[in-house]
């Protein structure tokens, strides 16, 4: 079968990969859609991203969506021909984190389409792929395989929710409108946020986020002072989602919080220098999260009822064998928002 392969900073081919066969509580799932990550763009640009380095060929790709094609020894939970979307992590079940019910925290995790490891763990831009049962999780026969290659970066911004504690009422900030941010957005008006005000540095993904729910989008490239209406009297909103991974963000969003509030950290941006005075002083909490667990299963659910539409972000979806031009679309925030690979 063929896949997509990064092999080294812009160069990304569409090679030969071995077909798998599923060994015993695995499903192999032939895949019909795909979503270009944040992640996946820095292995095209960068070769990787921090310490995290490609050394050796990689298939990309972790939003991933298909058809059960065939099980492996054991399998009852799953019929071939069963519309799944893939959930990319593979915790080892074993380990101190693992029986904390801490699976995100794994300490022998397998997450597809990551370098993280070595041998690296291939990922899901192929046209067939074997993982888990417990990875392959049934969808609504509403569900397009678009939107099913969406649960990831929704159970992303899920997990994200819960880490900020009760949202119903509370005012909240999302810096950073790519489509971590505009789902955050989403998913703050799904908790009950009485108010969601988005920033940006670009027109276009603000004008997203008010379509799926922000009360206010803010140009803090045009406007840098946007902000200042809300630090009054130390501050207004409750809750920050910092998607954008920017210090600038984060720093013009301090001010902005009031007294005891809630950072919560999804943009990954390299190391930060912070105005710890202004933490201390504040009492913010400033909150980590990282990839998400039981909430995949919820954000199939949440889009299989219909609650969570994620069809606005979806820009376009192009054949694998383009990949170049599919990464090269993705790059560019004037154009997409988020673009998908059908298999």
């Amino acid at each position: 079968m063929r896949g997509v392969v990064i092999h080294a900073p812009r160069d990304l081919r569409i090679d030969e990969v071995a077909l798998p066969s599923p060994g015993p509580g695995e499903v192999r799932v032939e895949i019909a859609a795909g979503g270009i990550c944040g992640s996946d763009l820095h292995y095209y640009r960068h070769g990787g991203f921090g310490v995290v380095r490609i050394k050796e060929p990689m298939v990309l790709g972790h939003e991933i969506a298909g058809t059960v094609a065939e099980l492996g020894p054991g399998v009852a939970s799953h019929t071939v021909g069963q519309r799944v979307a893939v959930n990319p992590s593979r915790p080892c079940g074993h380990c101190r984190f693992c029986r904390e019910g801490l699976h995100n925290q794994c300490l022998d995790m397998r997450f597809l389409g990551s370098a993280m490891r070595m041998p690296h763990v291939q990922g899901g831009f192929c046209q067939s792929l074997v993982v888990s049962a417990a990875q392959a999780v049934p969808i609504a026969d509403r569900l397009s395989w678009s939107e099913a290659a969406m649960a990831e970066p929704l159970a992303v911004c899920l997990h994200a929710a819960r880490r900020a504690g009760p949202l119903l009422g509370k005012r909240v900030l999302v810096t950073g409108c790519g489509p971590i941010g505009v789902l955050a957005v989403m998913c703050a008006r799904l908790a009950g946020a009485s108010m969601v005000v988005a920033t940006d540095i670009a027109p276009e993904p603000l004008a997203l986020a008010r379509r799926v729910g922000a009360t206010e989008a803010l140009d803090t490239a045009h406007s840098p002072a946007a902000l200042a209406p809300y630090t009054a009297e130390k501050g207004s909103f409750d809750v920050l989602f910092e998607a954008s991974g920017s210090e600038a963000a984060v720093r013009g969003a301090l001010e902005a919080l009031r007294p005891q509030g809630v950072i919560v950290q999804l943009g990954i941006g390299g190391d930060m220098t912070l105005p710890i005075n202004t933490i201390v002083a504040k009492e913010l909490q400033l909150r980590g999260t990282f990839r998400f667990d039981e909430e995949f299963a919820l954000a199939v659910e949440l889009m299989g009822q219909g609650l969570i539409d994620v069809t606005p972000l979806l820009s376009a979806s192009i054949p694998f064998e383009s990949a170049v031009e599919a990464f090269e679309l993705a790059s560019d925030r004037s154009r997409a928002m988020k673009v998908q690979l059908t298999f």
